[in-house]
């Protein structure tokens, strides 16, 4: 069962992971990062793991609301190493 953390802020920083069942929610300042899956299943548990998700997705609408966005992010700089196995 997940639960909210007061620290988890969105956009805040590049270090917070929040877990919902077995979905993961990762803190980046330019994006909120959500992987895997979680079961909203029929019970006190399923109400309980909603109402974060619920609260954390309000959380991330107050906060992009708050903010003068771009139309959208340009694409990551990326750059070319050499394999270190070859």
């Amino acid at each position: 069962m997940g639960q909210l953390s007061q620290t988890f802020v969105p956009y805040a920083n590049e270090s917070d992971v929040l877990n919902i069942g077995h979905l993961t929610i990762e803190n980046r300042v330019d994006r909120v990062t959500l992987c895997g899956d979680v079961d909203l299943t029929a019970d006190q548990a399923g109400l309980a793991d909603a109402r974060v998700l619920h609260r954390l997705l309000g959380d991330i609408v107050a906060r992009l609301e708050a903010m003068a966005l771009p139309a959208t992010l340009p694409a990551p700089a990326t750059r070319t190493v050499d394999n270190p196995f070859e």
